[in-house]
């Protein structure tokens, strides 16, 4: 074999062996970037899948806050209308106090005292009842401030019943309440 023949094996064998190595690195490269790109496409689902989650929990969180927020206004609003109608409640009562009908309404208090407490009470009211007090044949007592009715108590002192407005409507409140709410 000569020299030449065995410098043009070598050569040959050489560039077979670059040809395999370019090859071997091509391939490495189509994988390495195949690898990348479904690594990058499966990075980005997840972010997409988490940025979807976020958007619709903060889009929960916004809507329930939307909605807490409206039945807070609305509650506000009942309460407002509420108030309102004991406010025109409480002027009706004043006005119900100048009527004849309010003299009946405490011979009425006092009698179901006298049955609750027995026949001889003190009554406590309004100073600008005392005089119909008189005429019911009952004891005042002292003063008190109200929108009207009374408070009576046994001679003893020991037993009491509160028959004001404003003891009535308080514990009457919630019927009062619920009986608005319809008329709402």
């Amino acid at each position: 074999m000569s020299i030449e023949t065995f410098l043009l094996e070598i050569e040959n064998r050489k560039k077979r062996e670059i040809e395999g190595l370019e090859k071997d690195l091509t391939e490495k490269k189509a994988k390495l970037q195949a690898e990348m790109n479904y690594t990058v496409k499966e990075i980005q689902e997840r972010f997409a899948n988490e940025a979807k989650i976020k958007s619709e929990k903060e889009h929960a969180r916004i809507i329930e806050a939307a909605k807490l927020q409206s039945k807070k206004i609305l509650f506000d609003a009942i309460n407002s209308n509420m108030q309102s109608a004991f406010n025109v409640i409480q002027q009706e009562i004043g006005n119900y106090t100048k009527s004849p009908q309010y003299k009946k309404a405490l011979e009425t208090m006092i009698n179901t005292s006298k049955k609750k407490l027995g026949q001889s009470i003190v009554v406590h009211c309004r100073e600008e009842d005392k005089t119909l007090l008189k005429d019911l044949g009952v004891t005042a007592g002292k003063s008190i401030k109200t929108l009207g009715g009374i408070i009576a108590e046994n001679k003893e002192g020991t037993k009491e019943l509160d028959l004001t407005f404003e003891e009535l409507l308080r514990t009457h409140e919630d019927q009062i309440k619920s009986f608005l709410s319809e008329r709402m």
